[in-house]
């Protein structure tokens, strides 16, 4: 027994079993298949925002380890802001795809990275997991597959009235539409941490915005989670052993 110890777990509230359990296939079919559908020009992607990152700067310099003593780290801050990532991380090689760091994460911020990320193979099929945020079921991101797709504008119909575009549930269908060159997977609600860009921000979480950091400003932490990303591409960058296939936690 350790009572002074605790963890965390969550299991969905699934309201359809079924369906619940054909989208977590569909994900983790996504996951095992991107080396073949890499092979065969497709890009499986992985795509989420982090919010609300603080710039704490401790109000007093660490005191480092030495003999007898651990480091020391002062427990008051200075709050500088917060600033937000939108990444998107390639399951084959695992490097991350036009990360933007900026404060802002709105509707178009979004699509802007979805953009960027299509630059880099402008052609090419790309199938991208995300959660089912809003932003992640937008107009500006239909209209945006849409002109990728070669899709004329006039076939969406009009936001709350008509259409593609009439409700949430009628741009999700289209963005998910497996005929598209651009297509989106959706994890359940409640399950986004079947998004594998939630282990990379844990990794970024641990390695660089843990309780020894300390920022100086926005633009200091800014800077570091750039250079942080620029490390891991180059070095530390690989697939993620997926072994998941949808089976439910028992507490």
């Amino acid at each position: 027994m350790k009572p002074h110890q605790v963890k965390g777990w969550l299991n969905p509230k699934i309201d359809d079993p079924e369906l619940y359990h054909q989208q977590v296939k569909q994900v983790c079919d996504a996951y095992h298949e991107a080396s073949e559908l890499a092979e065969q020009g497709v890009h499986v992607l992985c795509t989420d925002e982090k919010t609300g990152i603080q710039a704490l700067e401790r109000a007093q310099a660490t005191k480092p380890m030495k003999p007898g003593q651990v480091e020391r780290v002062e427990q008051e801050y200075i709050r500088h802001g917060t600033t937000s990532l939108t990444a998107s991380r390639d399951v084959v090689t695992g490097q991350l795809i036009a990360p933007m760091i900026q404060a802002t994460r709105n509707e178009a911020d979004f699509v802007e990275h979805i953009r960027q990320v299509v630059r880099h193979d402008p052609t090419a099929p790309y199938l991208l997991v995300m959660d089912q945020l809003n932003t992640h079921k937008s107009e500006s991101l239909v209209r945006f597959v849409a002109a990728e797709c070669g899709i004329p504008e006039e076939a969406l119909g009009e936001k709350g009235k008509s259409g593609v575009l009439k409700t949430m549930e009628s741009r999700a269908a289209f963005l998910t539409d497996p005929s598209h060159r651009i297509r989106v997977i959706y994890t359940p609600k409640h399950s986004s941490w079947l998004n594998q860009i939630e282990c990379w921000f844990s990794i970024l979480s641990r390695r660089l915005l843990n309780k020894r950091a300390s920022f100086v400003s926005v633009e200091d932490l800014e800077q570091r989670i750039a250079a942080f990303i620029d490390y891991y591409n180059e070095h530390l960058a690989k697939p993620f052993r997926w072994t998941y296939a949808g089976k439910l936690l028992k507490m």
